[in-house]
């Protein structure tokens, strides 16, 4: 994608109302569409129930995650699977642009939001539901039951987190490096994030310049943090070395809300635009034969590799040229794109013993996107400032002082079954590390990628990475996506570098 120039918006009559059926009304108060539907409800639930409410807004989509139901997808079915899973996250972000679309219809008459909205984005998932139980049941012998129930949605309030999204809580990444630690047991309430005005947009409960976050809640002075990282302690025969690979900053701006991962051979399968480094054929089409001749921004030629996250915006008012496209502004990701002023991509050991090679092609997510609406069990975000990487975040940003920058890191997994590439939900191949250190039974150790990623914003709110339209920009869906192109010879050297206790490139 190409940066654009920058230019000043003149007005934010055209900001997006972002998923909302929260209308202002005359007098300042909010009519809140509330319908009563539980996260497992079909289209055959109970009628809604719909209430004024002058202080909820309830403009957030909340569905169940299809990919966490579904039983072990067949290798032959995986694909069509995958497709489908895709085109039921562009149900709800259509069901977005119906929200605000009909904003002043349903004003008029909120039923509109269940009937013209929440009713038909239940129906087109109930019929992809069942076109993936037909791929598995073709290949598999038994079509799974009961996938149905995960066709319900509901709307819920944009600050009803409702999944136990504590700061400190969900997925320990195991024994990790200063800096790669979850942040401790810091509960969400405990920092006040200052009288800190973020100026993005005028609704309540909204914010930010696409009008769906972030809101100043989100963010939280650094200073305030307690320190919550220990050294891991290395036990007899841990394997100490370190490799790093320079694949630069994407300073030639490769970006697009494809996913090869999660949603192969689905254009925009993101929802939202990443930053590429290293393999350059990466798209939704690529297959493995392209990755392996695909061009590289590594050093290192022999690491082919392919390295992505969420881009990071500034919520400056100024728009990039993909203010009209998808992965941009058509799912309400807007904002002025940052280039990291540094990335360190290291790969390290594991404190109890030696590690193995990972397989070529290896496929690894970490963190969740959907972090904010399915609740925290796989997020793995950790945000920081230069000087106080001590301090990690998980479900705030952080609002660094004067001279220091803002800083993301992710500690992939760091365990394989030894058998599989990848998985039905991208993520039962590999594990994290137990709190020992030690792999889980049936798992090895690889080489652990830790990345992390600095940018120089101006202190203070308004900045947040790119997400799914429901999920808001919240920091606690950050996450990161690695595909393993090594060729064999430099494998086989990280191995050998990390086993012997070295710092290597």
């Amino acid at each position: 994608m190409r940066r654009t120039s920058r230019k000043k918006r003149s007005t934010l009559a055209n900001r997006a109302i972002a998923a909302s059926a929260a209308l202002v009304l005359g007098g300042g108060g909010l009519l809140a569409v509330n319908v009563y539907a539980s996260a497992g409800e079909g289209p055959s639930g109970s009628p809604p129930t719909r209430t004024q409410n002058a202080g909820r807004q309830m403009s957030t989509i909340d569905c169940p995650e299809a990919a966490n139901g579904l039983p072990e997808v067949p290798g032959q079915a995986r694909g069509e699977v995958d497709r489908e899973l895709a085109a039921m996250d562009t149900q709800i972000t259509d069901a977005y642009r119906q929200f605000a679309d009909r904003k002043e219809q349903i004003a008029r008459d909120p039923g509109l939001a269940e009937n013209a909205v929440l009713g038909p984005l239940r129906g087109k998932r109930t019929a992809s539901l069942d076109r993936i139980g037909i791929a598995i049941g073709r290949v598999g012998g038994e079509r799974p039951a009961g996938l149905e129930s995960l066709a319900g949605c509901s709307l819920r309030a944009d600050d009803d987190q409702g999944q136990g999204q504590n700061a400190g809580q969900g997925q320990d990444p195991g024994d990790q490096e200063p800096g790669d630690q979850e942040p401790g047991d810091q509960e969400p309430g405990d920092q006040e994030p200052g009288d800190q005005d973020p100026g993005q947009g005028e609704d309540p409960g909204q914010g930010g310049q696409g009008g769906n976050g972030p809101e100043a809640s989100d963010f939280v002075d650094i200073q305030s943090v307690q320190p919550s990282v220990d050294r891991p302690r290395q036990r007899r025969g841990a394997s100490r070395g370190t490799f790093t690979t320079d694949c630069g900053r994407n300073e030639n701006g490769k970006f697009h809300p494809d996913n090869v991962i999660a949603a192969p051979g689905v254009s925009n399968g993101a929802h939202h635009m990443h930053d590429y480094i290293g393999n350059q054929a990466n798209d939704a089409f690529a297959s493995d034969d392209d990755l392996a001749d695909g061009a590289t921004t590594c050093r290192n030629q022999g690491d082919r590799s392919t390295y992505y996250w969420p881009v990071l915006r500034l919520q400056n008012g100024q728009n990039e040229d993909d203010v009209d496209a998808d992965g941009g502004g058509r799912d309400q990701n807007v904002g002025e794109i940052q280039t990291p002023s540094e990335v360190t991509l290291k790969f390290v050991g594991s404190p109890v013993g030696r590690v193995t090679a990972m397989p070529r092609f290896l496929r690894i997510i970490t963190g969740d996107a959907k972090a904010f609406t399915n609740g925290d069990a796989n997020a793995n975000a950790s945000w920081s400032c230069t000087g106080f990487e001590d301090r990690q975040l998980k479900d705030k940003y952080p609002i660094c002082p004067e001279g220091s920058q803002v800083v993301r890191t992710f500690a992939f997994q760091n365990c394989w079954d030894g058998q599989n590439t990848d998985s039905a939900n991208h993520r039962t191949h590999v594990a994290f590390a137990q709190d020992d250190g030690r792999c889980p039974s049936g798992f090895r150790a690889v080489p652990q990628l830790v990345q992390r990623i600095v940018y120089d914003v101006p202190p203070g709110p308004g900045f947040a990475v790119d997400s799914f339209p429901e999920q808001l920009h919240k920091p606690i869906t950050d996450h990161g996506d690695f595909i393993n192109v090594f060729d064999e010879r430099l494998m086989r050297n990280m191995v050998r570098c990390i086993n012997d206790g070295r710092r290597c490139r």
